[in-house]
């Protein structure tokens, strides 16, 4: 039985003859009450790029945004950001003509940065290919208002990216841009023999002895110039079509080939550059170059070797920690290698076996 003068649990003790009572809701007098408002405070912002799925870190809006001196290095495109602590630290990165060892310090807008007596561009590093069309003059800027390419990719990054190389305004084809100075440079030279193939549109078909006369080569411009190969576009059987593979980056010359014997070159197609192909990306479209493929296009331009050189100097310059002799306790020894000798085998004879087994 309930005690007698207690009331059940969980109704509300509310007071009859006074009204204001009724009004107020249980625990109302353990609600948290307001607290006076704060000094303003600068906001925060959310940094992003942060991964998915984790709580990203709140930073204040003045925060210190200056990359240090090992991420600038790094996103030169001269190293990894571990290579660039080994080179900070043995002395060959200078900052405004000195010596600088300190791999958090922050670099200014202003601070020149130098290895091996080269500026460097602390940006990323971007690669971008675009399948041209037909209209478009390989310029940055042009005076006289007429379409450029970087109408084309202005959309591609923030980063302020140029053609490598050129193509005519009525050339269409793939054309790479990149802010990578040094890697523009090593495609464009002529020792570098970047693969090219151009897709030939003729306004009649070509003979087979022009094309052996094209072969072993011609003069133009008073340079001898010869594709690496030609032949016909098997799909089209009247002879029109052509392939032409070239090394040079003479674009003018591609097409002053084939004009030489007379013929008009309406079309012309860049199909194939430094083993970049036009797969998936249609006509005036861009994409950014994958890992693979710029890791190609550094071995097309031999730029690979030069950074190899980099981590083998980086790696001479460690400090060598001789390693302890520790040798575990009861350890079975090695056992010894056996050396085959090159002489014939040679079956035993059965008597010797029989000896062993008595």
């Amino acid at each position: 039985m309930r005690d007698q003068g207690k009331k059940p649990f969980g109704k509300k003790n509310r007071d009859t003859n006074n009204g204001s009572g009724s009004s107020k809701r249980p625990f109302e007098a353990f609600r948290k009450q307001e607290l006076p408002a704060r000094a303003e405070e600068k906001p925060l912002k959310r940094v992003d790029g942060y991964g998915k799925g984790k709580k990203k870190p709140v930073v204040a809006e003045g925060a210190n945004t200056l990359p240090r001196l090992n991420q600038y290095v790094a996103k030169a495109g001269v190293c990894s950001r571990r290579e660039a602590d080994e080179l900070i630290a043995t002395g060959k990165i200078k900052v405004n003509g000195k010596i600088v060892r300190e791999m958090g310090r922050r670099v200014q807008i202003d601070d020149k940065v130098e290895y091996e007596g080269r500026v460097l561009q602390g940006e990323e590093l971007r690669y971008v290919l675009l399948n041209k069309p037909k209209g478009f003059i390989c310029n940055v800027s042009d005076e006289k208002g007429r379409k450029t390419v970087m109408d084309l990719v202005k959309k591609a990054c923030k980063e302020r990216i140029y053609p490598v190389g050129r193509l005519e305004r009525d050339t269409t084809g793939l054309l790479l841009f990149t802010n990578d100075g040094d890697l523009a440079k090593r495609l464009t030279m002529p020792a570098a023999k970047v693969k090219q193939i151009y897709h030939v549109y003729l306004n009649k078909p070509m003979e087979e002895s022009d094309i052996l006369t094209l072969m072993d080569g011609i003069k133009i411009e008073g340079e001898s110039v010869k594709p690496d190969i030609v032949n016909y576009v098997q799909e089209v059987e009247d002879g029109t079509q052509l392939g032409a593979q070239f090394h040079s980056g003479r674009n003018t010359f591609v097409r002053a080939m084939f004009e030489h014997f007379g013929y008009e070159v309406p079309k012309l197609d860049r199909s194939l550059y430094a083993n970049l192909t036009k797969k998936d990306l249609s006509r005036g479209k861009w994409r950014h170059l994958k890992e693979k493929e710029i890791t190609m296009l550094k071995i097309v331009a031999g730029k690979d070797k030069k950074e190899e050189k980099v981590q083998e100097a980086a790696k001479m310059d460690r400090p060598k920690v001789a390693k302890p002799n520790i040798s575990k306790p009861n350890a079975k020894p090695a056992r010894p290698t056996k050396t085959l000798s090159k002489a014939p085998l040679t079956a035993k004879p059965k008597a010797a076996v029989r000896k062993k087994k008595d």
